[in-house]
């Protein structure tokens, strides 16, 4: 059974966590993406994969998210940026840190590069979603659904069997955090791995993020028949081996 904590990021704030403290010198830190939790397969594997290694690990949910206080339609990009930071600094302290982002989890990890860079060794991506929320959504909603969160500053959107409470501040403040016009200049590993079929993110999101390290050994492994989600026994084998290759 895994074993959560709770950890208080400011005064209103708790954040709900997964961990496994190693002596060993690296972390794996996996980010989960848009109103995901730490309920699915991928955390339980690589926390396994961790304790299996010897390895250190954080897992966290972003407020709103899962078991972690706060309101979905309060967090933004900037605000679960600062808890994942926060976080780190926490429990992972000096060490170094292999990233894993899942869609959204991506464009939190390319965030921490400013907070962590000498201590990020690894970076793997999983089908990676940096600015989803302008060019994935406002871009492709409707002038009825844009008018809506104008005025309303909320509108509901339906995608596939699950609906999204987007808000105004959080498209506003989704562009205050653009990444793929930055250049990351760490000379680490970064891959991406991408379904074929992910009906979510295209796969040019994660050729977009290689495009970002300057001086990284990168690799795109696109996942044939593979979904967004990649959570199969299958596509989460060529994950752990991705990770094994990194440490």
């Amino acid at each position: 059974m895994t074993t959560f904590s709770f950890c208080k990021t400011s005064r209103n704030i708790k954040i709900r966590y997964i961990k496994n403290y190693s002596k060993n010198d690296l972390y794996i830190v996996f980010l989960h993406g848009f109103m995901s939790d730490l309920e699915g397969k991928k955390p339980k594997v690589f926390l396994n994969f961790a304790k299996k290694h010897k390895l250190g690990f954080l897992a966290l949910e972003y407020s709103g998210h899962g078991k972690s206080s706060g309101k979905f339609v309060e967090g933004n990009i900037s605000k679960w940026s600062s808890q994942t930071k926060l976080l780190i600094q926490k429990i992972v302290k000096k060490k170094k840190v292999i990233l894993i982002g899942s869609s959204m989890g991506a464009w939190i990890s390319l965030n921490q590069f400013k907070y962590f860079k000498s201590q990020i060794q690894g970076f793997i991506g999983i089908g990676s979603a940096p600015e989803f929320l302008e060019n994935l959504m406002w871009k492709k909603f409707t002038k009825k659904i844009k008018d809506e969160i104008i005025t309303k500053k909320i509108s509901f959107i339906k995608h596939g069997k699950y609906e999204y409470p987007i808000t105004l501040q959080l498209i506003k403040d989704g562009k205050k955090n653009k990444v793929l016009n930055k250049k990351i200049n760490s000379n680490i590993k970064v891959t991406m791995i991408h379904g074929s079929k992910d009906e979510s993110v295209p796969v040019v999101y994660s050729k977009k993020v290689l495009k970002i390290f300057q001086k990284a050994q990168k690799k795109l492994i696109v996942v044939k028949s593979g979904d967004h989600s990649l959570s199969s026994p299958k596509n989460l084998k060529i994950i752990k081996n991705e990770i094994s290759l990194m440490i």
